[in-house]
């Protein structure tokens, strides 16, 4: 019973002063909301970028061509093509845990059909591509092996190729021209839309990858083989496989390996580690107006300590106990800070789809973040209000009850 009526007593407190209570749970409120916006930026950039890498498909390892010595210039990494289609087929064959490999060759040509052209990348892959990548297709089929072993003219197509060269919508079945050579559309794939660079993910035409050396590129050597595994627990090893199988038919050493080999948890863990350093500088950054907000808790609560002396030595001396000033004073500070957090939460959630409405941001609200906002300002309100509550609790009757 003493607990509840120490509540209501701090409550009327607070009502007594209801414009200074709201002001001074304003820093908690800016505070609360900010940290949860700038986390919330943070974490939808952070999985923008992680819904890319799962875009290359699941258990998957890339091999690319590295850089080349040749008089002692350097090419550079992925300057030179040292990778060939045997080198592929090697890694099909030799390389455990291994379910399906596609070797890619990838140009830009201008492409024709019905009287409109349009200028787009050309990817040469196999007939398991689109299963590597776990891309459907919207309509029609993918080509088979047997097209890439008789350098077949068939292709499939992205949406943004149908929509440039095919008004009518109609694409399954006619014919695309690319540098001349006319290529039989087989499918359309279904839409990706942009990539977290902004780019078109459905500006493309996908070729026999033989077709893509010899008719297109005019070129014998690889740049890249995608390599998928048959689960995530063997991506090391095989990564680890390929590298060693490249090295035999290379004649390289660790030092002067001329082809690069990375798999998918490296690729991600790379490619998120900017973002969630990002997310913790935005976070942290916000973090420093929690902690000003709970300083002007404290600067308050020390303030109405003082005002309310007469009061606090009314109490004492009629029996009231330290623990119950100390316990009042508490909760009016850890009130002002949750009341805070609360409609902090509200302003944080309410400027991040804001954000992401008018600026096309990619924003993700966790839940963790929202209940460590909230808990962390109940801990601000704790903390900096515990020193002016102490003085109160420690006041003697006798001086609080003369004091003017």
């Amino acid at each position: 019973m003493r607990i509840a009526s120490t509540v209501l007593i701090a409550l009327r407190a607070l009502r007594r002063n209801k414009l200074r209570s709201i002001l001074t749970a304003l820093g908690i409120i800016i505070g609360v909301g900010a940290v949860i916006t700038m986390v919330s930026i943070g974490n939808g950039a952070k999985s923008m970028v992680e819904a890319q890498i799962a875009s290359l498909g699941q258990n998957i390892v890339l091999v690319n061509s590295g850089s080349t010595n040749q008089g002692g210039a350097r090419s550079g990494g992925f300057g030179a093509g040292t990778l060939s289609p045997d080198d592929a087929d090697a890694i099909g064959r030799d390389v455990a845990n291994v379910v399906a490999v596609s070797p890619e060759v990838r140009t830009n040509a201008q492409v024709l059909a019905n009287g409109l052209n349009w200028s787009t990348s050309v990817l040469g892959e196999s007939g398991s591509y689109l299963d590597i990548r776990l891309w459907p297709l919207a309509q029609g089929s993918m080509f088979a092996e047997t097209d890439v072993r008789t350098v077949g003219k068939v292709c499939v197509i992205g949406q943004t190729i149908v929509d440039q060269l095919f008004p009518d919508g109609e694409a399954v079945g006619q014919v695309l021209r690319i540098k001349n050579q006319p290529f039989k559309v087989l499918g359309v794939l279904m839409p990706k839309g942009l990539s977290v660079q902004g780019t078109d993910q459905d500006d493309l035409v996908v070729i026999p990858y033989t077709s893509e050396m010899k008719r297109i590129a005019k070129q014998t050597m690889l740049r890249t083989v995608n390599v998928q595994t048959s689960s995530a627990g063997t991506l090391a090893s095989v990564q680890n496989d390929i590298i060693e199988l490249l090295r035999q038919r290379h004649h390289t050493t660790p030092q002067s390996d001329d082809f690069i080999v990375r798999n998918q948890e490296e690729i991600a863990q790379a490619a998120t580690n900017t973002s969630r350093t990002m997310t913790l500088l935005l976070g942290g950054v916000a973090a420093v107006s929690l902690i000003v907000g709970g300083i002007g808790i404290m600067n308050i609560m020390l303030v109405s300590v003082t005002e309310r002396t007469r009061e606090i030595g009314i109490r004492l001396a009629i029996g009231a106990h330290g623990s119950d000033v100390l316990l009042q004073f508490l909760i009016e500070s850890v009130v002002l800070s949750l009341m805070g957090g609360i409609f902090g939460v509200l302003l944080g959630v309410g400027a991040s789809e804001l954000l992401s409405y008018l600026n096309n941001w990619p924003t993700l609200v966790s839940p963790v973040a929202i209940a460590v906002a909230v808990l962390f300002s109940a801990a601000v309100g704790i903390f900096f209000g515990f020193y002016p509550a102490r003085k109160a609790a420690r006041l003697d009757p006798i001086e609080a009850l003369r004091f003017e």
